[in-house]
Order: structure tokens, then sequence, then C-alpha cells
């Protein structure tokens, strides 16, 4: 079974993005847990905390398909001490509303070196930081997700991933989040070799660690290592992808979070992916 929804938008409380959901027909969803554009956020209150299970509860959603995404702030990869000693704390605290909220996943970028170290430095660090958190907190799993390979931002290698997954002390705790804009602009064509490129997902990083997916068609061309996403059928995915996607058991029974830009077709797009089913 397909389990698929939205990012939808917690504004006025982590309690409403369940609601949120559910008017879209979802069922999965993906949710800031804190203001994304802030490196603290007052914590979550004890309200809010039974609200959002209740809200939860009431809608049908089960926590093994909500995968909620950290703020984009943060860079678990930088090398400067200050600015990672803020990354850390952020992604500690991320990890920590997780927990409180009895969700089960945390979904985020991976990191940037900033021209400043090398790739292997960068994800050596990264990994030291996953460790932290995952040692400061229970039953959250962390879920790396592959990037574009815009800028100096690493994890757009599925190697690079792997690396990353080598490092980590209790590897029950970590996942991989692809998302299918991202994929295609890093230079792996899942549209022409689609069975070579998720193969390959398997021999290198393996399927028992595809935690979720982030279900976007893309603006710009393979290989761009731009991050453009675009509504679903509209870009250069193309509609076929999608239909042969929702046939292909490998993702079943697990959050497919559509991304995609216009809010207003996310009623149709869910409709329409359930269709191919």
């Amino acid at each position: 079974m397909k389990y698929i929804g939205a990012h939808v938008s917690a504004s006025g409380g982590v309690e409403n993005a369940p609601l949120n959901a559910k008017e879209i027909g979802a069922n999965a969803f993906a949710l800031f847990t804190k203001n994304q554009r802030q490196w603290v956020s007052a914590p979550l209150t004890a309200k809010s905390i039974a609200q959002f299970k209740e809200n939860c509860l009431n809608g049908g959603f089960d926590t093994s398909y909500i995968m909620p995404h950290d703020s984009y702030l943060i860079n678990l990869g930088n090398p400067d001490e200050e600015a990672i000693q803020k990354s850390r704390a952020a992604f500690i605290d991320e990890m920590q509303r997780c927990e409180q909220l009895g969700l089960k996943m945390l979904n985020f970028h991976p990191g940037s070196h900033l021209n400043k170290i090398s790739i292997e430095q960068c994800l050596d660090e990264i990994a030291a930081n996953i460790n932290l958190a995952l040692s400061k907190t229970n039953g959250v799993t962390a879920v790396i997700e592959n990037t574009a390979g815009q800028g100096s931002n690493v994890g757009n290698r599925f190697e690079e991933i792997r690396y990353i997954i080598d490092r980590i002390e209790d590897k029950s705790r970590v996942g991989v989040c692809i998302d299918t804009c991202h994929t295609y602009s890093a230079g792996y064509d899942i549209v022409g070799d689609y069975e070579g490129v998720f193969g390959e997902f398997e021999r290198v990083i393996g399927l028992e660690y595809l935690k979720g997916i982030h279900l976007n068609d893309t603006k710009k061309p393979l290989g761009s290592r731009v991050d453009r996403h675009e509504s679903l059928g509209l870009g250069l995915l193309g509609m076929d992808f999608f239909k042969r996607f929702m046939q292909d058991p490998r993702f079943d029974n697990m959050p497919i979070v559509l991304e995609t830009p216009d809010e207003s077709r996310w009623v149709d797009e869910i409709a329409l992916l359930h269709s191919f089913e």
C-alpha cells in the first residue's frame, strides 16, 4: 500500500499539521516541528504535543508515515567551529522534538563542505554529529535525504550516503529519503534507466535503509545539479515515471511526500497518484 501526502504547514502550532494533511486527502505527511528560519524556537508545550497526537489519531495518521524535516539552516558538515556548534544544538533539539511528539523519523539534508574542507572530512563530520544526536535521543531514526549536489552540498552520490551510514554506530536508527527531483538533477536517470538507478541504490546503500520518498517532478535537466521542483507531470520526469513508481512495490509502506510547488494541486496530485496503484 502506498502512503501519500505533502509537506504541510504547521503554522499556528504543530497540532495543525495533521488537520492540514487530512484536508488534502493524505494518509502521510511531512512538517517542520519548529520555525525553519530560526536557530532557536520556544519549546513545544504539553498542550501542543497532546493535541498533535490527538489530531493524528483522529485523522487516522500512523506515526510510521509522518516524516518531519529539520531546519534548512542546519549544516552538520560545517567546517566552522562556531557554526557547527549551532547546527549540532539545533539538530539535537529537532530530534528531541520528534521524540516528544512520538514521531519515529527526522529527515534532513546531510550538509555542505563550503569549499573549506574535503568531501570526506565533511562526511566524517556529518556522521559524528548524527552519532551525537542519536546518543541524546531514543526511538527517532535520522533519515538522510539525497541532494541534487548544488553548490558545495554533499550527499548527491549514493556512495557518499553509504559512507555516512558506514560510520553510524546504531545502524537501526539511520535511514535514507530519496527525492526524485534531486536524484535526476544529481545525474541518475530515473526516467531512461529506472531499473538501473534503483538497482544501484539497492547495491550501494540497500533497500533496508530506504525510509521515505520525496516525490517531485523537476524543472532542470539530468545532471544539472540544480534543485528546482515542479508539479507532477509538468516537468522533465513526465507522468509515465510516476505511474511506474506507483506500481513499484519497493515503495510500499513508507511515507511518500509531495514537495511540489503548487499547493493548490496537492489534492488532485494525491488522488491521481492513488489512481495509478
